[in-house]
């Protein structure tokens, strides 16, 4: 059983839909994928952080066990644990929102694996899963590729979390996850989750960048990361383009390696939301 950690909120549907069809798609296995989806409803701080909902989850599962019939996606609301540990706390408005604190909680989910990846919403997986997931995490708390900017501009081997692979029973071990949150609990930290997940460490093996390409589309690449990123042209600037931004990724990425995947996650939206208009 390959087993797969996603957060968010209702507003991660695109990114679910788009990440899992590039697994499901560019993979070759027979073995079985457990997708665990952690949510919550904190409409409290903000109107539209809302679980994500049963409808989205129920048509999610549709559509991976059309790929095998013993794939499966869990739901965990994780409302409770994160009025518990987090409501109130100095990274509550952190750069991104409440929903990248969560993976903070899985070792309180018992019914979460010894090995899991955890995946960023924004990711597309260009080559077979089992390249990354077979690998080896024994005697480490987790692997994970460097930051593509963060090697240059603060550590060597500082690494992006957008891409972890778990050992689980190691982190219990160590209590990395219940370091993490208690910095999270007590410190504003420039990069909340990635930053008490880092500084929380005590053993951790690094990727090579192809499991975790925040930048360029290789040949080699295993995982191509939509992260924000920097252009120099025309002028210097930000961008966040995601792989469901379609003609984006045709128009700014002259990608068209996905276009398999992307054209089945239009024709996947509009049946999902035809079948709640039709409710």
């Amino acid at each position: 059983m390959i087993n797969v950690l996603f957060c968010g909120n209702d507003k991660v549907f695109d990114g679910l839909l788009t990440c899992s069809l590039s697994i499901l798609k560019r993979s070759r296995t027979d073995e079985p994928i457990s997708f665990y989806i952690f949510t919550m409803d904190v409409s409290h701080i903000k109107d539209t952080y809302t679980a994500i909902s049963d409808e989205q989850v129920d048509f999610f599962n549709r559509v991976i066990k059309e790929y095998n019939e013993e794939n499966r996606a869990i739901k965990v609301d994780v409302t409770s644990l994160y009025m518990e540990h987090f409501d109130k706390c100095p990274n509550e408005s952190a750069y991104c929102s409440p929903y990248t604190l969560i993976r903070l909680f899985a070792d309180k989910v018992d019914i979460l694996p010894d090995k899991l990846l955890y995946l960023d919403i924004d990711i597309m997986f260009n080559r077979d899963i089992h390249l990354l997931y077979d690998i080896d995490v024994e005697g480490y708390e987790y692997a994970a590729a460097r930051d593509h900017y963060g090697k240059y501009l603060i550590h060597p081997n500082y690494v992006n979390a957008g891409v972890l692979l778990f050992n689980l029973k190691r982190m219990k071990e160590t209590g990395l996850l219940e370091k993490a949150r208690e910095l999270i609990k007590t410190k504003k930290l420039t990069f909340a989750d990635q930053s008490a997940i880092i500084r929380s460490t005590t053993k951790k093996k690094m990727l090579r960048q192809k499991f975790n390409d925040q930048k360029f589309l290789h040949k080699s690449t295993v995982v191509r990361h939509f992260s924000k990123r920097l252009f120099w042209l025309p002028y210097p600037h930000t961008d966040n383009i995601k792989q469901w931004h379609v003609s984006r990724v045709h128009k700014v990425f002259k990608y068209y390696q996905f276009d398999d995947i992307l054209y089945e996650y239009i024709y996947l939206k509009k049946k999902f939301e035809n079948e709640v208009l039709n409710k």
